[in-house]
């Protein structure tokens, strides 16, 4: 997970979704494109990049908006309970069913039924998930009519579900049902630019949770935020954030409040000299300049003075980088 809304399109490509980075650009024109249609999709990615905030932008944005977005943690649903709990059930279907129950499906009519960690489920629910897709129909545990299904299904899973079909964990026809259209949630580390601007939306959020006032934070430690690997991804942001907020002194976060687990970027390994410069280039150039906006409060004619560039030539630099300059503002104010 994870980011929220933000009220600047400055620092927001989609509804609830935090980052205006290259990545996130790719990203949002296949949300939109998905959205426009009624299909079925397949979202991919690692743990803590925001899979089910993503969905719900599809949704959001789609024909279904003003229908229900209901999100189903699969893993959640203990087998023996799985059709009930996704189809429903009538009365006097087993002992305890003294009424009619209606089912998520039923919940979600009309609008999106959100599978999230989609590979969890079991060989026997898989099937029944298939029989959902092909058919648009369900029939409730002990009924014996079957009701349509106008409901549009997203799915999420990590970045290994065809792995899991070769394995023959996962059903492959299932697989091709659920991947009409697809998304790869890009992770944390491949969308740095984004850093910042979700740093200044979490340090806002935890300041207005426990009535802390004037928190900023210091340039070395944005510096050290966005070299950081992130294995946890956005998730593991929001947490680090979250506890930098409560251990901030004088109203400054610095590179001690952050208690990261060491390491920066991982040592990549590259097939020529060339691309390993150009690589490093880029990412002293985004440090740098991250640096230099945090020092100057996103003052682009101070930033361009500090680093000795025309005003225009530093704009450049901003644009090349996908580099946001509100968030630098934000976050050198008191929030």
């Amino acid at each position: 997970m994870t980011q929220e809304k933000t009220s600047s399109s400055q620092t927001s490509l989609l509804p609830g979704i935090i980052g205006t980075s290259q990545a996130m650009r790719e990203v949002t024109d296949q949300v939109y494109l998905i959205a426009e249609t009624d299909v079925t999709c397949l979202l991919t990615g690692e743990t803590g990049t925001g899979k089910e905030l993503f969905a719900r932008a599809i949704h959001y944005l789609s024909a279904r908006k003003k229908r229900p977005f209901v999100p189903v943690n699969c893993g959640a649903i203990p087998d023996h309970l799985f059709e009930n709990e996704v189809f429903g059930h009538v009365r006097g279907a087993y002992t305890d069913a003294r009424s009619n129950a209606r089912g998520l499906l039923a919940f979600a009519e009309g609008g999106t039924l959100f599978l999230d960690e989609v590979d969890s489920l079991s060989a026997s629910a898989q099937v029944k998930l298939l029989r959902v897709l092909q058919e648009r129909e369900y029939r409730p545990v002990g009924s014996v009519l079957t009701i349509p299904a106008n409901i549009r299904i997203v799915a999420a899973a990590n970045n290994n579900l065809y792995g899991a079909v070769q394995a023959r964990r996962f059903r492959e026809d299932l697989y091709f049902r659920l991947n009409i259209l697809s998304i790869a949630i890009p992770p944390l580390r491949d969308r740095r630019e984004d850093i910042a601007a979700l740093s200044s939306h979490y340090i806002r959020e935890y300041t207005s949770i426990y009535n802390r006032t004037a928190v900023t934070i210091e340039a070395c430690a944005l510096d050290r935020l966005v070299s950081y690997h992130w294995p946890g991804n956005v998730r593991e942001l929001q947490a680090v954030l979250h506890r930098s907020v409560l251990r901030a002194r004088d109203g400054s976060i610095g590179v001690s409040a952050l208690d990261l687990p060491g390491g920066t970027v991982p040592r990549q390994e590259y097939t020529t000299l060339k691309a390993a410069k150009e690589a490093a280039v880029a990412q002293c150039e985004r440090s740098y300049i991250s640096t230099v906006l945090g020092r100057c409060g996103g003052n682009i004619t101070q930033a361009a003075k500090m680093a000795g560039k025309e005003r225009r030539s530093f704009q450049r630099l901003l644009r090349k980088h996908s580099i946001p300059v509100v968030p630098f503002r934000n976050i050198q104010e008191a929030v």
